[in-house]
């Protein structure tokens, strides 16, 4: 490690904590064993020293006792106070033993490092820590955190311990690198200016931010942290005009202000009551005491309470298995505090309410049927049939299908091709906005009620949705917005990808529109576009609605069980909308249509608690996951036998130079820093989740689907999707270090295996493997676009528009006599392909990879899309039976059919 105390590599550097301290270790160790020196020691701790005094352990007592054994030369005691430390903070057993003065009560005042999961502790309180930023000098911090330790009570909920700094950078530092700190008290009068180097935090702020003006105001401080991290409770004391402070419009975002410290023990008791507000879980709460009652059950629930399974003699298994309290909390009742789902107002509405808060939303509604539900459930509340709909041809098929049951009219606008990794990046603004422009043309713009994009796709590319939502409401300032982010719900707990959330850039959509500028600037640009602009300066201009038009509709789908603690299934929608009480009534029909009245207790109060962990540690469990995935891209793809055969892609190779305005390259580019990172999280029109990697396993010889089922098989390990040539490994807030460790392995051995088959195998051997990675990197099918829907099914649509009535075309193939079965690689379908009559799609076809519908009903097939389904080697493809062939709709029921007339429900 290099001998400075700059702090510029804080986003790994909760992460790296660990290590760093091992490093010490070594050093001490290697000086006690006589191998080492005292000079190595106190290098190593001087790199460590300054992101320390931003956390609470080893704290400041500990630190200086060890300085004090290092400077008297005890080697001995200072290699077994650094491995307590080292051990400690692995562990985080000093956040379980925690006493009077937060040190501990072991040797030297370390604590026990024995994991609480296994410690036979009975009563865990939860740690936390808070940031005090304080103008007192350094030498009276000490007694500062005294006093609030003095405050503490056996029947306190939890127990924290003070982090203090003296300045606003410092602050700012302290709740990026330090993920325990849940509160923070703001004393005005504070320096501006960190004592620390920390160059490249300026730059991030100043990306992430906006130029910072030195200040020493206790208000701006706590808007800059509520920013990067809304879910900290911000408290602010001052020895002023009170009174004031608190009837200023900046302090919306302080939980509570105090005079000067006139009341400590109140602000104590205040942060503790921030705690548990967030803490608290309703249903969860709820469903645990309904769980100790004594119940008699004469409902429709034989399994509620357990009897039926553990009196039984065949099935009493599987109540060792799971538990009893899993089946005295099971009951199909609704009173009791359980609530209904479908019309809540007891605890599942407060639950909702607080994951609202939580997310910032409007209002979310908890969905146990998965997103696939939760979208369908959007599509029907806002989609009347008739309705226009701008939609990802390559989104989940749940979208397609609730156009199907909505009578939506879906113009499909396609995702630029990655065709040599058989997938598809995302849709390009420009082909949105031409879109929106046809329809302007054609004066059928009041048709358009919805845009419906995937945030973040499958493999990792997120949209710049705050420029997506203002470029198109220039054009329609009523657009509703659906967001599909099935995979990125964990995205809200970043600074760095909550931006590109549709929270996230519905809330800075909001704050844009209530700026007196956004009018000047609107007005600047109607100026310099003229009355009549061409469709090419529009598409090339960074469009600015008119702001006193503009009405914020935003909902999004989140699979909370993709990429938080919750059970399988469990699915939120969030809404963001002005005017929700428009679409109310039918959302509730929505609601009633889709969801279940028989949903499972367990899978709602695991909605409740996953919000629960994400406002208490997401912060840090997302630091933690991309801090995981990238060490992963660097080992993959540095490793000189890993990389041989393997690599993981980078922005670079999945999104093309002219979606990458800012100029990023990729994480690991050579030169690469964090600000270069936000840059392009803030500039391009497509960013790359960090936590999504597509590793090519094509140059191993590998397809995906079968290196898939290797790494399963043989391995244990389960990887996400794939392609013809690459999986999608995912990291998440599960996983850990040993999970890296066991992938690296794995890959290693694999790699060996293959270089041990080409060494034995001789000429043939490496010709065939040549060919085999020849045909799975090189010649791969180019992907289909859309084609058309036939003109049977577009008896409204416009002449510049491709919409068509899909619906009709689905309720079509029920009539057996109005279809036929075409073999795929039969000479018919060639046959008709070049003279007619057209053949047109009954249903939607899916294959897996890639996963989208590559036809859908009522769309007319081409040569391309043929071609591709002759060309795919998968074994599942939903829709398509090989020993019937591709179900078509018959030309002469095309001649009959009647596509539905435009309606406004």
């Amino acid at each position: 490690m290099a001998n400075t105390d700059r702090i510029d590599r804080f986003l790994v550097m909760h992460a790296a904590r660990a290590d760093q301290w091992r490093e010490v270790l070594s050093a001490a160790q290697d000086w006690a064993a006589g191998s080492g020196n005292r000079a190595k020691v106190e290098a190593e701790l001087s790199d460590i020293a300054v992101i320390e005094e931003l956390h609470a352990y080893p704290g400041v007592r500990l630190m200086a006792r060890l300085r004090e054994r290092i400077a008297s030369g005890e080697a001995d005691a200072v290699a077994s106070m650094v491995r307590r430390i080292a051990d400690a903070i692995l562990t985080s057993a000093y956040a379980q033993q925690t006493d009077g003065d937060g040190t501990g009560d072991g040797d030297d005042g370390l604590p026990d490092v024995l994991p609480s999961v296994v410690s036979g502790r009975e009563h865990h309180r939860p740690y936390f820590e808070v940031l005090l930023v304080t103008p007192q000098p350094q030498a009276r911090w000490g007694a500062m955190a005294a006093e609030f330790r003095r405050l503490r009570r056996p029947e306190d909920l939890f127990v924290y311990e003070p982090v203090i700094v003296g300045s606003f950078e410092d602050a700012l530092c302290a709740i990026l690198v330090n993920p325990s700190i849940q509160a923070v008290i703001v004393a005005e009068g504070f320096a501006f200016r960190s004592a620390h180097d920390a160059p490249v935090l300026r730059t991030i702020l100043d990306s992430a931010l906006g130029k910072l003006e030195p200040s020493s105001s206790a208000l701006t401080l706590a808007g800059i942290i509520k920013k990067v991290r809304p879910e900290l409770d911000l408290y602010v004391t001052s020895d002023r005009d009170v009174e004031a402070l608190a009837a200023s419009p900046q302090s919306s975002c302080v939980r509570r202000i105090f005079y000067a410290v006139e009341e400590v023990l109140e602000m104590h008791l205040a942060i503790l009551e921030g705690i548990q507000a967030r803490y608290e879980t309703p249903f969860f709460d709820n469903l645990k005491l309904y769980a100790q009652r004594p119940i008699g059950t004469f409902h429709a629930l034989p399994i509620a309470r357990g009897k039926s399974v553990f009196r039984s003699n065949w099935i009493r298994d599987m109540g060792e298995f799971y538990g009893i309290n899993l089946f005295l909390a099971e009951s199909s009742a609704t009173t009791g505090g359980l609530d209904s789902l479908l019309e809540p107002t007891g605890t599942i509405k407060r639950a909702q309410d607080m994951a609202a808060r939580a997310f910032g939303a409007d209002r979310v509604f908890f969905v146990t049927n998965g997103t696939s539900t939760s979208n369908k459930m959007v599509v029907q509340a806002l989609v009347a049939p008739g309705d226009i709909v701008i939609v990802d041809r390559n989104c989940h098929k749940s979208h397609h299908y609730g156009l199907v049951l909505g009578g939506g009219q879906p113009i499909y606008v396609e995702a630029y091709p990655l065709t040599q990794y058989s997938m598809y990046g995302a849709v390009p603004l420009k082909a949105i906005k031409q879109a929106l422009l046809n329809l302007k043309d054609e004066g059928r713009l009041d048709r358009l009620r919805l845009l419906d994009l995937t945030n973040c796709t499958f493999d990792g590319h997120m949209y710049n949705t705050f420029r997506v939502m203002q470029e198109c409401l220039a054009i329609k300032p009523d657009l509703i917005f659906l967001w599909d982010e099935a995979w990125s719900g964990f995205a809200h707990w970043s600074p760095f990808l909550r931006p590109r959330t549709a929270m996230g850039a519905a809330a800075a959509l909001e704050e844009w529109q209530a700026d007196p500028a956004s009018v000047a600037a609107y007005e600047k640009q109607q100026k310099e576009l003229g009355a009549k602009p061409s469709h090419e300066k529009m598409l090339e201009t960074r469009l600015i609605p008119d702001p006193r038009k503009v009405r914020v509709r935003v909902y999004q789908t989140n699979s909370t069980h993709k990429s938080m603690s919750a059970i399988r299934q469990g699915s939120m929608v969030l809404v963001k909308d002005v005017d929700y009480n428009k679409v109310e009534s039918q959302f509730h029909e929505a609601v009633f249509t889709h969801a279940s009245t028989s949903p499972n207790q367990q899978l709602i109060a695991s909605l409740d608690v996953a919000r629960r962990q994400m406002e208490l540690e997401g912060y840090g469990l997302v630091m933690n996951a991309i801090s995981i995935a990238l060490r992963i891209r660097k080992i993959v793809n540095s490793h000189p036998i890993i990389s041989k055969y393997f690599q993981i892609l980078g922005a670079d190779a999945l999104i093309p130079e002219q979606y990458r305005q800012s100029g990023f390259k990729d994480f690991l580019a050579e030169g690469t820093d964090w600000g270069d990172v936000v840059k392009s999280m803030r500039e391009d029109e497509f960013y790359l989740d960090p936590t999504r990697m597509t590793m090519v396993c094509g140059d191993a010889g590998f397809d995906g689907t079968q290196f898939k089922g290797i790494l399963a098989s043989r391995f244990n390990i389960q990887v996400n999707k794939t392609s013809r040539n690459s999986v999608l490994l995912q990291s998440n807030i599960n996983n850990t270090r040993s999970d890296v460790a066991h992938l690296l392995r794995v890959l290693l051995e694999i790699c060996g295996e293959i270089e041990e088959g080409l060494r034995s195998g001789g000429e043939s051997a490496r010709k065939a493997f040549a060919a085999r990675t020849k045909a799975l990197m090189h010649d791969v099918p180019d992907l289909p676009n859309f084609s058309r829907f036939h003109e049977a099914f577009r008896k409204d649509a416009g002449k510049l528009t491709p919409e068509g009535d899909m619906r009709t075309a689905f309720f079509m193939a029920y009539d057996e006599s109005a279809c036929e079965y075409v073999p795929l690689n039969g000479p018919e379908i060639d046959k008709r392909l070049a003279n007619g009559p057209d053949l047109v799609s009954a249903n939607f076809v899916i294959p897996y990879p890639p996963g989208f519908p590559i036809m859908v009903p009522g769309q007319v097939l081409t040569a391309e899309t043929v071609g591709f389904m002759r060309k795919l080697d998968v074994k599942e493809i939903h829709g398509y039976e090989a020993a019937r062939g591709l179900k078509l709709i018959k030309p002469d029921a095309l001649t009959g059919a009647r596509g539905t007339k435009t309606a406004k429900a």
